[in-house]
């Protein structure tokens, strides 16, 4: 097919090679404007926007495609389908309608469980056993199209970057298997009384309340590891708790229970594994223990 792709960061990068690598003719590729970033302030550009790059494809960065003019250029490319994977602008029904067959999107979750931003994150937080990935028709609504196909995953023990790496290689080749198939597969419409909305992460989430139980704890860690990373203070200084494992053993919340760091919670403890200061690596938590130890007793706020 001649495809448009649309995306922005690295989770779309594997569909926009897999595209290409199964024989699509990707004619342009739409991205984020490139945007400052460092303490330079260098102008960067987007993951999709550098892998397009490499492969010689013509990358268009429209700050908003309900220009008339833009939507023109798009028009123009007489595409047979744009796929679309975590651009990072809804899409006007103009953009949507255009190509021939219309517009493909890449979900992360299993729709319509977890519509909106941060499906990863959310589906961690509520405790969702299993995650995955479905592709759909898109329409002028928030991820409320008809459904296409879907691969799944256990989110187990789980992070949200493990989660990220896993479901953006599956989401690439669901939508080649997808295209593949467009003449035999069945749409199925979603049931929005099923739906739920993943709301965009805020930083003051990832603060860690030692008076939540443990179990809500360790998700909240896998949650927003490894960005914003769930965090605690320890000595006045703010430590990420990247990943953590819980602890049958309990005491007054926010307790140093013992030399291994093991903190009392609301119900139960966390154990950390893996932990992260600021301005340095990740760790594993006996490294850490090494360089700042956490005197058994102590309380942290």
């Amino acid at each position: 097919m001649r495809l448009i792709f649309m995306g922005t960061p690295d989770f779309a990068v594997p569909t926009l090679c897999a595209l290409v690598e199964a024989g699509h003719d990707v004619c342009a590729v739409y991205s984020q404007p490139p945007a400052r970033a460092g303490r330079g302030k260098q102008l960067r550009l987007s993951p999709v926007h550098r892998k397009a790059e490499e492969l010689g494809i013509e990358v268009r960065t429209p700050a908003t495609m309900r220009d008339i003019a833009t939507q023109a250029d798009f028009h123009a490319l007489e595409a047979d389908a744009a796929v679309v994977v975590a651009y990072g602008q809804i899409l006007p029904l103009e953009i949507i309608n255009g190509p021939r067959l219309g517009c493909f999107n890449v979900h992360g979750s299993l729709l319509p469980r977890w519509r909106g931003a941060a499906p990863i994150q959310r589906c961690i937080l509520a405790g969702d056993s299993l995650t995955g990935i479905t592709t759909m028709q898109m329409e002028t609504g928030l991820d409320t199209g008809p459904m296409l196909l879907k691969g799944k995953t256990e989110t187990e023990d789980k992070t949200a970057g493990d989660l990220h790496d896993e479901l953006m290689e599956m989401g690439a080749r669901l939508m080649v298997e997808t295209l593949a198939r467009l003449d035999e597969i069945r749409p199925e419409k979603q049931d929005d009384r099923e739906a739920t909305y993943a709301a965009k992460i805020e930083k003051a989430e990832a603060a860690i309340d030692w008076t939540e139980t443990a179990l809500h704890i360790e998700r909240r860690v896998r949650a927003f590891s490894p960005f914003p990373g769930a965090w605690f203070t320890l000595d006045g200084e703010r430590v990420k708790l990247l990943r953590a494992r819980m602890v049958g053993v309990n005491g007054a919340p926010g307790t140093v229970l013992d030399e291994q760091m093991t903190i009392a919670c609301g119900n139960a403890a966390i154990r950390p594994v893996e932990l992260q200061r600021a301005g340095k690596p990740a760790m594993k938590a006996e490294d850490f223990l090494r360089g700042k130890p956490a005197p058994v007793g102590a309380v942290l706020p």
